[in-house]
C-alpha cells in the first residue's frame, strides 16, 4: 500500500476507486493531564500530548489504509489530518484521502 500526500504517484495511471477514512478519539489519563497543566504554566513541550497526538495519527492512517485494502485499492493519494478537541485531554484525528488502483 502506498501512501502519498500527493494527488499522484510518480509512473503510475491511477483508477480513483473513493474516499477512504481513518480516525480515532484519544485521551491522557488524569495524572499525565495534571503534569502537563502544570508544564503549560511554565512553558515547554508538553510531551505527553505530543506522544498521545503522534499515536493517534498513527492509529488514524492505520484505519484509513484498512479502509482502502478492503476496497481492492493499491494506494491512498491526496492524504490529509484533521484534529479537534472532543473535550477537555481528549482529541479526535481523522486521516482521509483518495483510494486508487493501479491500472
Amino acid at each position: 500500500m502506498i501512501l502519498v500526500n500527493t494527488d499522484y504517484i510518480s509512473g503510475k495511471e491511477l483508477e480513483t476507486l473513493g474516499l477512504v477514512k481513518g480516525s480515532t478519539i484519544q485521551s491522557t489519563n488524569l495524572g499525565r493531564d495534571i503534569t502537563q497543566a502544570l508544564k503549560s504554566l511554565l512553558g515547554g513541550e508538553l510531551k505527553t500530548y505530543n506522544k498521545m497526538m503522534n499515536e493517534a495519527r498513527a492509529l488514524a492512517t492505520k484505519r484509513m489504509a484498512e479502509e482502502a485494502e478492503a476496497m481492492g485499492a493499491d494506494g491512498v493519494v491526496n492524504i490529509r489530518y484533521a484534529s479537534s478537541s472532543v473535550m477537555q485531554s481528549a482529541a479526535e484525528v481523522i486521516a482521509y484521502g483518495t483510494a486508487v488502483k493501479f491500472t
